[in-house]
């Protein structure tokens, strides 16, 4: 349930096909938004910028754009200062390997390091939510040729440092591919075995809860290449039937669940040229977690982040790559539990890095020496929080951060030195602000949006100056001008606890304040998750517009143990996951019922996986206040979710039942009282079918009625096809009838 903050890649991959929609339509007066145009043609998608990389000297772009005309994409090179296109570096027609003919991933690709050479992908195939395997080739821009470098599918291939090299994990096992010597393999590691023994790549639990699928890293230098080795013998497996023939098939891979055995964890370093390699000594006890590895500045040090299971301890190694030997560089701990810095950057000359950290109740960063993880100094402070660390360049000294300092519900670019002088905003536009960097930072991309606008991008000098405009989906506003849209507003009200919450609300088109409205909320709540910001929130948008058109009132409040409002208001739920939760959600039905404009009779909560979670806990510990529910993909008990997640928040459930047991909604249906429709895809390896079949059971055995719909051999995501179209369909249809 990790709920990534960079979404680059994800809207890189969305919006690479869904430009192809961007379709103007005739003039025929004011339009009814139809269910189909926002969940399946894709008419409503924005443009973006596909594909989008700097180039090494920082003063040109590469970006894939798309030909209708001859469904053709191209790589093309545009320069930063004046937006002009300098050449066409590929086309995807004309980089397929000789004699292939299948399809090219033309979004995902790699350069050497001068430039000259490219690794793209085909035959992609999802494995879970961020990883999968494909076909990897190298396209010379020099010869025009592409080459294979392996017959067979692997994942996470990537350039070494110096280009000799290609690492890629196949059939769970690290290869090294020269690209010099003709493809030739050297396989770093030989008893990789499914469902026994990763190398180079993560678990099922280590990808979802932290991010992490190349589970290997060459040194800047090239000499070395460190990797994660899994031994997930001892985790217990998850099976799900895959309905595709006469007889089901089963997939099963290794869950661990809230309690049980993990995978024991080593990290190993290679020596490229020796052919040798040596384990890194992390210590004695084995039931740890590894969630990041780092290589300081030139190479000489690998250093490793060391978990304790409860995850509220952190250690920082700094290892010999010739020996393995490790030393404790710095330490963090927490009464509660810590997030994985994912920032940790070391300065030229190896003696200091920066790194966040929530020490003083805000996330800030920290310049601290590498010698001892002695602090140097705080570089940024205040009641607000570094929502990112973009980068720093050593050339000016600045570090380059986008931060909630001017509203939590906002994000800004910010500069400020690293003794925390010369701080200065950079991004003017209340809103968000999504910043990418040329890799001189000279300039930057920013990828602009509010609440009621979709993405605007421009390209700004490193003082904020804007340059030019890439795309502002004017066609697409002028599209939504002709549609029975209102103004989504934000608003904010005190609980019963005198708590001030915020959120926004879609009201229906001609509002009137006198006359009773259905309310439907709109929740996710999990740990550290902000839903009310003032940026574009793509196909929701358009279906609240769409409920909001039809009579309904749509709010979204962010209650306790979400982001941007510092640490003790994310984690005051830790040991009680769902507790204020739900309290706070029911605070916002009272508060509803309270306005004039609201049937007090007729408020709905919605929501998706830990919003699906809050929904069932509505419907049961909030029956007095929700008339119906609609969770999709739910836990409905903390048991059965994976333990990196549910124990971070709960700890082990040997350790706390209480806190698991009073907060899973499977424990109190004989509560529901109005109308609940419980929804999950067969497939789902996150959140498993179990949660949802379970509560079924649950409530079949206190003879409580309930509506359900299952999605056959579709993924936490239920997407494909047409199903989401139905899925919105059904859910739209049941508000329709049931608030």
């Amino acid at each position: 349930m990790q709920y990534t903050k960079h979404i680059l890649a994800l809207l890189l991959c969305g919006f690479f096909i869904s430009n192809i929609y961007a379709q103007d339509e005739p003039d025929t007066g004011k339009l009814d938004l139809k269910l189909a145009d926002i969940w399946e043609t894709g008419r409503f998608s924005p443009k973006y910028v596909s594909g989008y990389q700097s180039m090494k000297d920082g003063e040109f772009f590469s970006k894939v754009d798309y030909h209708e005309g001859d469904k053709n994409y191209l790589l093309n090179q545009y320069s930063y200062k004046t937006g002009k296109l300098a050449g066409t570096i590929a086309e995807s027609r004309k980089v397929k390997p000789d004699k292939y003919t299948g399809d090219v991933d033309f979004g995902n690709y790699q350069f050497t390091n001068d430039e000259m050479k490219i690794l793209f992908e085909a035959e992609h195939q999802q494995l879970y939510r961020h990883s999968y395997t494909a076909k990897y080739f190298i396209f010379d821009r020099k010869s025009r040729v592409s080459k294979f470098i392996s017959t067979a599918k692997g994942m996470n291939a990537t350039f070494g440092p110096d280009d000799k090299y290609i690492a890629m994990v196949r059939e769970n096992d690290l290869y090294l591919i020269n690209t010099e010597n003709n493809m030739v393999e050297t396989r770093v590691t030989n008893d990789g075995k499914k469902n026994e023994i990763i190398n180079g790549a993560a678990d099922w639990v280590y990808e979802e809860e932290f991010a992490l699928t190349s589970g290997y890293s060459f040194s800047p230098d090239g000499k070395y290449i460190a990797y994660y080795r899994f031994d997930e013998s001892k985790v217990k497996s998850y099976s799900m039937p895959v309905y595709n023939g006469l007889y089901p098939a089963t997939e099963t891979f290794k869950y661990p669940k809230a309690g049980e055995d993990n995978s024991v964890v080593t990290i190993w370093v290679y020596d490229i040229a020796a052919g040798n390699r040596v384990q890194i000594d992390l210590g004695a006890d084995k039931d740890i977690y590894i969630p990041r590895i780092r290589w300081n500045y030139d190479g000489s040090e690998l250093c490793v982040f060391r978990m304790n299971r409860l995850q509220n301890n952190l250690d920082l190694l700094m290892v010999n790559p010739h020996d393995g030997a490790s030393r404790l560089m710095l330490n963090e701990s927490s009464d509660t539990y810590l997030e994985v810095p994912d920032d940790l950057t070391f300065l030229a000359k190896g003696e200091e890095f920066i790194m966040s950290s929530e020490r003083d109740g805000y996330k800030h960063l920290y310049l601290f020496k590498t010698k001892d993880g002695s602090m140097v100094n705080q570089i940024t402070k205040g009641k607000w929080e570094v929502d990112q660390f973009i980068g720093y360049d050593k050339k000016s000294g600045y570090i380059y951060i986008n931060s909630t300092e001017i509203s939590f519900n906002d994000r800004n670019l910010w500069r400020v030195k690293l003794d925390g002088s010369e701080k200065k905003r950079i991004t003017i536009r209340d809103g968000n602000n999504e910043v990418h960097f040329s890799s001189n930072y000279k300039y930057f991309l920013c990828v602009y949006s509010n609440i009621n606008t979709p993405y605007f991008i421009s390209i700004y000098n490193n003082n904020g100056y804007e340059l030019r405009i890439v795309e502002d989906n004017k066609k697409l506003r002028t599209k939504l001008e002709r549609y029975q849209l209102s103004n989504v507003e934000f608003f904010e009200f005190n609980t019963n606890e005198m708590l001030n919450l915020y959120g926004y609300v879609f009201h229906p088109k001609d509002f009137d304040q006198n006359k009773k409205h259905p309310v439907l909320q709109y929740v996710y709540g999990g740990p550290g998750n902000q839903q009310v910001m003032d940026r574009w929130m793509g196909a929701y948008y358009y279906w609240f517009q769409y409920l909001a058109a039809n009579g309904y009132v749509v709010v979204c409040v962010d209650g306790r143990g979400t982001g941007g409002r510092g640490s003790s208001f994310k984690k005051m739920t830790y040991k009680e996951l769902g507790h204020y939760e739900i309290i706070d959600q029911i605070e916002v039905a009272k508060w509803l019922a309270g306005q004039p404009w609201a049937d007090a009779s007729r408020i709905g909560i919605f929501g998706w996986s830990y919003g699906g979670y809050m929904a069932s806990l509505g419907i049961t510990k909030g029956a007095a206040w929700f008339k119906t529910a609609i969770a999709v993909a739910p836990v409905t008990n903390w048991r059965y979710y994976d333990n990196i997640y549910t124990e971070r928040y709960l700890q082990k459930p040997q350790d706390n039942a209480v806190g698991y047991d009073q907060n899973s909604p499977i424990n109190f249906v004989d509560k529901i009282k109005g109308n609940y429709l419980i929804i999950h895809g067969t497939s789902d390896d996150n959140v498993h079918f179990q949660n949802s079949a379970e509560m079924v059971n649950a409530m079949v055995n206190k003879n409580i009625p309930f509506d359900s719909e299952y999605y056959p051999n579709k993924n936490h995501g239920i997407r494909g096809g047409k199903a989401r179209l139905h899925l919105f369909t059904k859910i739209s249809k049941y508000i329709f009838e049931k608030l």
